[in-house]
């Protein structure tokens, strides 16, 4: 056997680890199958019950709690309400947190103070905008509707979290005022470190700042792009909290998501396996969304 053949053997053994790196790689095992694995399982299994979240006692049913989502209104409506918003919640707040960054990143008096302004609603408790955003929609007290009464727009003031044709707008609104910070400050930071000398080069070839725009920032941002629009669709599709918080999923079942609904069916309506197969669902979604981001990091890293 030749030495290149030990050295290779040698090679994929210091790969694999050995025993060694078991044993150090056990405690994160451990913990990932306790906090991740058994309970994905344990949802899958309940998802297949008609467990009330209560008793000990339960019935398996098989697949009729996906059955009963398909001829459920509550969840249509709720999934038409999660395409809206994740449509909504990720290209506005990604349009917006790009333009910022262009600006920031450019020569603007105060840009640091500029920056803790943009981004510090990103950083606020959710509850905390959920309350600040509710007393602006007031419908007696509310700044929005004191300000339009003070132009004169009356005929505008109205109880915008209180209707079904603008409850789902007024939180959308609070949602991308949350989330503008998030894109702006990765984008910031891919923008600066794109090699000056390429826009250099450029100008002095005579290219248009939207040209060097096009032809420099846009391919520079490219790994930006990846984890801003990734962790953002994930994240819309998840909503649960700032909805809960603002309208509780009305009213009727205006703002209804499937977060919300998986949480009443829970908690509320004692339906246990029928709550854990929305949120399998949820989860499949939220799974679908990420491999397109996972593969394109595998193949970038690859190459």
């Amino acid at each position: 056997m030749t030495t290149a053949t030990h050295a290779a053997r040698r090679a994929r053994k210091a790969r694999r680890g050995g025993p060694v790196a078991w044993v150090f790689a056990l405690p994160a095992l451990i913990v990932y199958f306790v906090f991740l694995v058994y309970p994905a399982l344990s949802s899958l299994w309940f998802s297949l019950t008609d467990w009330d979240g209560l008793s000990a006692a339960y019935n398996v049913v098989g697949l009729d709690n996906y059955r009963s989502m398909a001829s459920d209104p509550v969840v249509r409506q709720a999934a038409v309400n999660n395409l809206i918003w994740a449509v909504v919640t990720v290209v506005v707040p990604v349009l917006l947190g790009l333009t910022l960054a262009v600006m920031l990143n450019g020569k603007v008096r105060g840009k640091p103070f500029l920056r803790l302004i943009f981004y510090t609603p990103a950083v606020l408790p959710l509850v905390s905008v959920a309350s600040i955003w509710g007393w602006l929609y007031n419908p007696q007290y509310g700044a929005i509707n004191a300000f339009l009464r003070a132009i004169g727009l009356d005929e505008l003031a109205q109880p915008w979290l209180g209707q079904d044709s603008t409850a789902l707008g007024a939180t959308m609104v609070a949602a991308i005022w949350l989330r503008v910070g998030f894109p702006m400050l990765l984008y910031l930071a891919a923008l600066q470190s794109i090699n000056p000398d390429l826009y250099e080069a450029a100008t002095v070839d005579g290219a248009s700042r939207w040209q060097q725009f096009w032809h420099i920032t846009m391919p520079g941002l490219r790994p930006a792009h990846y984890v801003v629009i990734a962790l953002s669709v994930i994240d819309s599709f998840k909503v649960f909290d700032l909805i809960y918080a603002m309208t509780y999923g009305g009213p009727g079942t205006a703002t209804q998501v499937m977060g919300t609904w998986m949480y009443f069916n829970v908690f509320q309506y004692n339906q246990a396996g029928y709550g854990t197969a929305i949120a399998v669902v949820i989860t499949v979604v939220a799974i679908a969304v990420s491999i397109p981001y996972v593969r394109s990091q595998t193949k970038e890293h690859a190459v």
